[in-house]
């Protein structure tokens, strides 16, 4: 969908004036106030009062989360006609499926997360066959991925800004589950270690897209929305973690 015909679609905003970088920027941030961090499941997690089960039930429904990051990347580089931009892109299905070129190898981000469930004392079997998988996780992360399919590519690059709020909570999760989860094996925690530097670079080419692309009021405003859409994803998420296998405050 070309820029014109979404203004069409928000008259009231047409005439609005665009905010600066930095505001939008600004106003991008502020929608980190409804990150997951926040969530009751996650707050009980990184405060140590979840249960073994609880820990267990988040990691293999995270999984399913998980497969899908590059099957999103893979729908953003199929739609994306600019070369600069897939070729920074690509490198987010590298880090996630893992690779061998050249003699240099890297397992990925995939095969990490089966480390930390075997960390915590699930099987490879039962965490990739999604037997545990909720259906609300599902169908959340199946609207995401389905998002990133159909939405023009800018769009799909712009839903991917949660990243910004990811570092902290990764760094939330080495320094409170080595306390907290003594039975957790400490080297299953090496996805977060490897994700608080990828998703900073990642937000860098993500936020550039996007500062650039919703350059007027109306499309900032949808940004915001977007945004707000891949929040929300993420906060189904652990609702239906609640719902499965409860919270303790």
């Amino acid at each position: 969908m070309m820029k014109a015909e979404r203004l069409q679609e928000m008259p009231a905003l047409v005439d609005a004036p665009a905010w600066g970088r930095e505001a939008f920027e600004a106003r991008l941030r502020e929608r980190g106030k409804a990150y997951h961090i926040h969530h009751p499941y996650n707050v009980m997690l990184n405060t140590g009062k979840a249960t073994r089960a609880q820990v267990q039930g988040w990691v293999a429904n995270r999984y399913y989360y998980q497969i899908a990051i590059p099957i999103k990347d893979a729908a953003v580089l199929s739609n994306c006609p600019d070369i600069e931009v897939r070729r920074g892109w690509v490198q987010r299905i590298l880090d996630h499926d893992g690779f061998e070129i050249n003699g240099v190898r890297d397992a990925g981000g995939i095969e990490a997360w089966l480390r930390l469930a075997d960390a915590v004392g699930l099987t490879r079997e039962e965490v990739i066959d999604l037997r545990h998988v909720a259906p609300g996780v599902r169908f959340a992360v199946d609207a995401y991925v389905n998002f990133a399919r159909r939405a023009p590519w800018q769009e799909a690059v712009c839903s991917s800004l949660t990243e910004l709020f990811a570092p902290e909570i990764h760094k939330q999760r080495l320094a409170t589950w080595p306390e907290h989860y003594a039975w957790i094996q400490s080297e299953g925690l090496s996805y977060f270690r490897n994700r608080v530097s990828q998703a900073r670079r990642d937000v860098e080419q993500g936020l550039a897209i996007t500062l650039s692309y919703f350059d007027t009021r109306a499309l900032q405003e949808r940004a915001l929305e977007i945004l707000q859409f891949k929040l929300d994803i993420l906060w189904t998420l652990s609702d239906a973690l609640v719902a499965k296998y409860g919270v303790q405050a």
